[in-house]
This record gives structure tokens, sequence and C-alpha cells, in this order.
């Protein structure tokens, strides 16, 4: 199928090379002059203006929005529904507020034009591993981008299968999944990463706790001087606790046990705030996750090992980049 890509930063760039890898025709766009001519390089077709983007499209255009949530993502799709035409696709693949998703596909409806959200986790290492993609719209549509999404996907691979699952029918043990009408896909990664803060804290407050094994505070009997990345390593061999958080995790302490190239100040990127708003709304009790977004706006003031492992995990698994203390 022919894609247009819109934004060739971290993400965009890697998911137009996937597609074009399984034979996709992608078409690119970016201000970023350098990014388009390195796609173009590797057999993409490319260009820095939008309207010219929607020109090279070919009826009807499926466009994918791979910007930064927020004030970016609503001018880009706003500026392309200019150019777009009634049948033509908007994609949005960024981590947008559902409720935004909702209100974008109303107004997209009236020009009949389809909109698409499409919760994407993958990060940086989605090239090679494929991305996990959580689908929302008109499920005819979704139904007929199919292709796009399988190639998106990381597919089976080499997970065993779920007891039962061969039972069951579905792209779920592919990697993808149609989760219901627009915004359900940016709701269902919304909690996706509601749920990773919390599983992020768990890990670093467990391992500052090794990290103040030695403290003088305790009983000379009591201390223990631990080797950190040893235990994450051992524990991703076997261990009820083993991920792919954990995987990075041991490799940024073999890279530096002390982790000292993270100053601990750590960011949230809006998700984590959207869940605990989902969950008031609904009444819903969300201890450890709203725990572990209050902990994150701490690490702002004061910074742990903890915050140090937090701020390791965001990099590798994203390569998200915190400020210097006091940025």
């Amino acid at each position: 199928m022919q894609i247009g890509m819109v934004g060739l930063g971290r993400m965009g760039g890697n998911m137009a090379r996937r597609l074009l890898r399984g034979g996709h025709e992608v078409v690119g766009f970016a201000t970023d002059s350098k990014a388009v001519q390195q796609l173009v390089s590797e057999g993409a077709k490319g260009t820095t203006t939008l309207k010219d983007f929607a020109t090279i499209l070919k009826a009807p255009r499926v466009a994918w929005v791979m910007v930064p949530a927020g004030a970016a993502t609503e001018q880009v799709v706003m500026e392309l529904a200019e150019s777009l035409e009634p049948g033509d696709t908007i994609i949005d693949g960024g981590n947008s507020f559902y409720k935004d998703d909702v209100r974008r596909m109303k107004i997209l409806r009236g020009r009949k034009i389809h909109y698409v959200d499409v919760g994407t986790s993958g990060g940086v290492w989605g090239l090679e591993r494929g991305y996990c993609l959580m689908l929302g719209g008109e499920q005819d549509v979704v139904e007929r981008l199919d292709p796009i999404f399988r190639t998106l996907a990381p597919g089976m691979g080499t997970i065993a299968r779920t007891p039962g699952r061969e039972k069951l029918s579905g792209t779920a043990e592919h990697g993808y999944l149609y989760c219901g009408p627009s915004g359900a896909g940016h709701f269902v990664k919304m909690i996706h990463n509601g749920i990773e803060y919390g599983l992020m804290q768990a890990y670093a407050e467990g391992l500052d706790v090794f990290k103040n094994a030695g403290s003088t505070d305790l009983e000379p009997d009591l201390r223990y001087e631990l080797n950190i990345p040893d235990i994450t390593e051992v524990w991703r061999r076997g261990s009820v606790v083993s991920s792919w958080l954990l995987d990075l995790t041991a490799q940024a302490l073999v890279e530096n046990p002390s982790l000292s190239n993270f100053t601990g100040v750590v960011q949230d990127s809006g998700e984590g705030r959207w869940t605990l708003i989902a969950a008031i709304e609904e009444g819903v009790s969300v201890n450890v996750l709203s725990a572990s977004l209050f902990a994150r706006f701490r690490s702002r003031q004061e910074h742990t090992f903890a915050e140090r492992v937090l701020s390791a995990m965001r990099h590798k698994f994203g390569g998200h980049i915190e400020p210097p203390a006091g940025g």
C-alpha cells in the first residue's frame, strides 16, 4: 500500500523505514529537509510542504501523523484536512488525548475524511522489534488498512502462545488490535502508559532499597553491599518479575552502575495524568498509578537513585533525555 508519514523523528522515521522494508510505498513529510533526504535515499518519496505531500499521495490517501501530541498534532491534522479529499484517511499515531480524537473525528466526518487513532508502543526499538498498535476508529476503515498495521506490528515472533488462544481469532497475537470507535485506541494506550508508570516505579523503588542496604543507619550484621547490575541480570532469567523494562534497566546499569549520567529529574508525558483523570471520572481506585505519577512530580525537587533508574528506563525505551538539574 501507499502511505504518507508526517513527522520523521525517532518514531516516525523508523516506522517509515519498517514500512519500506515491508514493501509499502512511503511518502515522507518533515520540515527538516535532512530527515526527508535521508528517507528518500532509502527508497521513499519526500517533501517539506504539506501541499506537495497531499499531491504526491494517490487517492484514497492515507496520511499517518507522527508528531508530538497536543498543539503540534492539532495543527498538522487541521492543515492536512485542508489538502485532503472525501474518502481520504488521517491516522494519528502519537499519544493524543482520546477526547481530542473524538472531537477531531467529528470535525473530519463533516468533510467525509476518515480518522483513525493508533496508540503506538515500541519506542526507539520499533524498527527491528515492531510496534504494538492499539487501534480506534471506523472498523471497516481499520480493516482496509490492515496491511499497514500488520507490517508495523511485531507479529507472533518467538513468544509462546497463551494457552487456549489457538481457539480464538483476531490480530492480538500479532501485536495489533482494533479496540473500538474513535478514541478507543488512544484510551487503551493511555492506560498502558499509566501502568507503565507503576511498573517503572516499582522497579526503581526496589533497586533503591538495594542501593541503601549498606547504610550506616543499619546494624552492622544487617548491612549488605549488593551488586545491583548482577541482581537485575539474574532477575532477567526465570524470575516472575522479568520484563523488557527490566532488560533495559539491566543494560543501563551495566553501562553505568551508579547511573550518575542521570540527575534523577523524571518527566511525565501526559498519559499518566490522563489515566488518573479517567479513573476519577469512572470512580476507580488507582493507588499505585497515582503514587507513581506523584513520585515523578517529587523528583523535580529532590533526587534519589530510584529517580535515576526511572530516567535510565525512559532513555532506553524511548530515547527520552531528561533536563539537567535546575533546567
